[in-house]
């Protein structure tokens, strides 16, 4: 017979944090412990859902005996530790960072990050005017170790047109910051689908399909894993793109109902952004025990039979409905029957699965 084994618990460490005695538990972060103490530290690839990868470095602190800056969303604390938050080392580190960021890629989109830059007192555009922009998939076709020497007079930059190929997404990769969340998320944190990857080197990497083929060709399964952990609206809803182009996108004006999702029996919660009495995009709550913030196609993009408001024969285009349709009792005259054989649901009234 084996016994369970018994794992120690973590213990208590005391560091010092701004120059405060600050007390954590063994295996927390030097972000999580700061969150904690109501110390904020910019963050773009970080995600409470993904493993940390120290792209964005805007979470750099400063800790006493070490050599770099390490990235607080992956930096555990030691007993004893000494960390500046904000030092002038690391504001000037991180002022850097988003000078470089802002300068190369669109930001607009991006929470607090236009300010952070008046907090960091960073200046893009001492680099300069941006470099002329890419055309439609020409940043698809660069070569590892093929590259352009820079002009010294313009800002590299990666602005290219967006990739609109289907109705569900579009990717902006013109803000893309190459953060690898969506890389995570599409991987083996979550769906192990594996339908965008890295390409290229340098400042040519980009984010790409098998062979950068249009993404209804590619391995995508549309779940909009990718859009969930997106910082900067690189990935975004077409619904949402659609409307911020109109310049009819207002998140002030929109509410937020959480529901459960209605197509199986898993219990997913869905968190239903409306606008003008209509729903514009789907989330997921982060914190939800089920989902993660995570979802399937259906749970992520089929919502648009809640807005077909029309009755049977209403739309353009439709059939007239049968004889007796008013009354639920069909041409035959025996209704729907209660294994689903006379609606679109497993009851008969439910949305089509």
């Amino acid at each position: 017979m084996s016994r369970a084994r018994q794992v120690a618990p973590p213990r208590e460490v005391e560091i010092t944090l701004n120059g405060e005695a600050v007390s954590a538990t063994e295996g927390e972060t030097i972000l999580q412990v700061a969150k904690r103490e109501g110390i904020e530290i910019p963050t773009l690839c970080w995600a409470k859902t993904l493993t940390p990868v120290n792209a964005c470095r805007v979470c750099v602190v400063e800790v006493e005996g070490s050599r770099v800056l390490p990235p607080a969303c992956a930096r555990k604390v030691e007993d004893g530790m000494e960390v500046q938050t904000h030092s002038e080392r690391v504001r000037h580190s991180r002022k850097m960072v988003l000078e470089f960021l802002a300068s190369s890629v669109d930001v607009s989109t991006t929470p607090d990050v236009s300010r952070w830059i008046d907090e960091y007192d960073a200046a893009p555009q001492r680099y300069g005017p941006p470099a002329p922009a890419f055309t439609a998939g020409e940043r698809d076709r660069l070569r590892a170790g093929h590259h352009v020497a820079p002009d010294g007079r313009h800002a590299a930059t990666v602005k290219q047109p967006p990739k609109i190929d289907n109705d569900l997404y579009v990717r902006d990769y013109a803000k893309c910051i190459l953060c690898y969340k969506c890389v995570q998320g599409c991987g083996t944190e979550w769906q192990n689908t594996f339908a965008i990857a890295v390409a290229g080197r340098g400042f040519d990497a980009r984010i790409a399909t098998e062979f950068a083929s249009p993404l209804p060709d590619s391995a995508c399964v549309y779940c909009g894993n990718c859009i969930a952990v997106c910082p900067t609206g690189a990935l975004m809803f077409k619904s949402e793109f659609d409307r911020r182009q109109a310049g009819t996108w207002d998140e002030d004006r929109q509410q937020v109902t959480t529901t459960i999702c209605t197509y199986c029996g898993v219990g997913c919660n869905l968190e239903l952004h409306e606008q003008d009495n209509e729903i514009v995009k789907v989330t997921s709550p982060l914190d939800h025990p089920v989902t993660r913030g995570n979802l399937c196609v259906k749970g992520r993009f089929g919502f648009q039979f809640v807005q077909n408001r029309a009755r049977p024969g209403e739309r353009e285009g439709d059939a007239p409905p049968p004889p007796h349709a008013a009354d639920g009792t069909g041409a035959s005259g025996n209704g729907a029957s209660g294994n689903g054989s006379g609606g679109h649901g497993p009851r008969g009234g439910g949305p089509p699965t």
